[in-house]
């Protein structure tokens, strides 16, 4: 049986080419939806569109966002037996609640962002959130198996079903702004049901043979130990990224009429260009973790060591090219995907997109050096790095657009700022994580042969 699960997995770089290219494929396929989605929608619906998508991340991320690198961890450390099964009722009760919860949060979120559409939007798109719980799951389960294919799959899967029917119901209710965004986000929860039925039936065949005697399942606590701080961890950032809508779109309220369509040229124009080299670069922090963790469960530091920083080396020969590219090609790119924008929407975009180049490095960093923590056991630095620099981000936007005349630009500033922060947050912590199981390490080896010796003199006492 293990050589069949072997058999299952690929290597690092080829699990990381395979989930690199599903993410590539799926953002490429986002970025190139925005082109009709912005002719029909225009900077105001774009900017609706965007406000609705920080509530729906944060219970995205409570009942998900852990999942899949926890499942992950656990099975490819070899002591996850039925992690995913135990996942499976946890995640899918999680799931419910997140769906009730974005139901009933949708009327006053409406009122607090001074937005009536979101409201149908939420109620719209809630439904997603418990099937993201259980396709997460079967593509944690995978992913510790080292079988990328079916996270990449199903990613793909899911943009084309949004891409299809989300331009198909908003050019026909186009003539009706509020309906024409909210059948956009109809869409996603009709491409999140179809990929988790398709993941589940993957799973079910493609699923090893039970064994010949029973084991023990792995214990629920066994799971939360990892998915509770990576959850906390991914939360950071729709939490931000909800505050930051608040704020700076309030914030620039008092000094234009287009606040709506200015945060909309922000989240939903530059964030979705500039995270096409991050999502290349997850393959490398999906694959880390099987390569990783067994390395660091059985106490061999040094190979693990070598593996992080083959990870991030990896990790940063992709991105900063990446970022080059993105400087100098922002104009094509904007006209290419979002030339339905007015001049001055362009001029503005094209800026963003040179500011953030930056952060498409440090961004793609981070998610690759959280996952190398979590892979070496220490899942909770990586909590302290992205709450951390989340509040830095919310403070340092709210600075920005109100005392400087950087406006929405603000915005691009202060995310690059928290990413840099982070981004050497979480080195520091990989270097002491290292250092301190290095020594570790040392420290039982020298036991073992003081025990070993105090043994031998104790025998050759009794002998003589």
């Amino acid at each position: 049986m293990k050589n069949k699960e072997k058999s299952t997995g690929q290597s690092f770089l080829v699990g990381a080419i395979i989930i690199s290219v599903g993410g590539f494929v799926s953002k490429l396929l986002g970025a190139i939806y925005r082109i009709p989605l912005t002719n029909i929608l225009g900077g105001r619906g774009m900017g609706i569109y965007q406000m609705v998508y920080p509530l729906y991340c944060i219970l995205l991320t409570v009942s998900a966002s852990g999942i899949p690198t926890g499942i992950s961890r656990l099975i490819s450390s070899g002591k996850g037996h039925g992690a995913e099964t135990q996942a499976f009722r946890l995640y899918g009760a999680v799931g419910v609640i997140g769906t009730l919860i974005m139901y009933l949060l949708s009327d006053p979120l409406a009122s607090i962002q001074g937005e009536p559409a979101i409201s149908l939007c939420c109620k719209l798109l809630c439904p997603s959130v418990f099937f993201v719980s259980l396709l997460s799951v079967v593509r944690g389960y995978f992913q510790g198996k080292g079988n990328m294919l079916p996270t990449a799959g199903t990613e793909i899967l899911e943009q084309l079903i949004k891409v299809g029917v989300g331009v198909a119901l908003s050019y026909y209710f186009r003539e009706n702004l509020p309906l024409a965004v909210a059948s956009t986000l109809l869409a996603v929860t009709v491409s999140e049901v179809v990929s988790t039925g398709i993941a589940t039936i993957w799973y079910f065949k493609r699923r090893n043979k039970k064994p010949l005697y029973a084991l023990p399942a792995v214990p629920v606590k066994s799971i939360l130990r990892f998915t509770v701080p990576l959850t906390l961890t991914a939360i950071a950032l729709p939490v931000s990224q909800l505050v930051e809508s608040i704020v700076a779109v309030r914030l620039l309220r008092d000094m234009t009429d287009n606040a709506t369509a200015l945060y909309g040229v922000f989240s939903g124009c530059a964030m979705t260009i500039i995270n096409l080299p991050v999502s290349i670069c997850y393959g490398f922090s999906a694959s880390s973790i099987p390569q990783i963790s067994p390395l660091a469960e059985s106490g061999d530091i040094k190979g693990a060591k070598k593996k992080v920083f083959k990870s991030l080396l990896i990790t940063l020969a992709v991105a900063l090219p990446s970022a080059v590219g993105l400087f100098f090609l922002a104009p094509l790119a904007t006209r290419l995907i979002f030339n339905s924008l007015g001049a001055d929407e362009k001029t503005l975009l094209i800026n963003l997109i040179r500011v953030l180049a930056v952060s498409s490095v440090t961004q793609s960093l981070v998610q690759t050096s959280s996952a190398c923590l979590t892979a070496l056991g220490s899942p909770t630095r990586s909590t302290i790095t992205q709450w951390s620099t989340a509040i830095l981000r919310v403070g340092l936007t709210a600075v920005l657009i109100a005392c400087t005349p950087l406006s929405i630009t603000g915005c691009a500033w202060s995310a690059n700022c928290a990413y840099l922060v982070a981004t050497l947050l979480n080195f520091w912590y990989i270097s002491r994580v290292l250092k301190k199981k290095g020594g570790s390490k040392n420290e039982s080896n020298a036991d073992r042969l003081g025990d070993f010796q105090r043994r031998y003199n104790a025998e050759s006492k009794g002998g003589a």
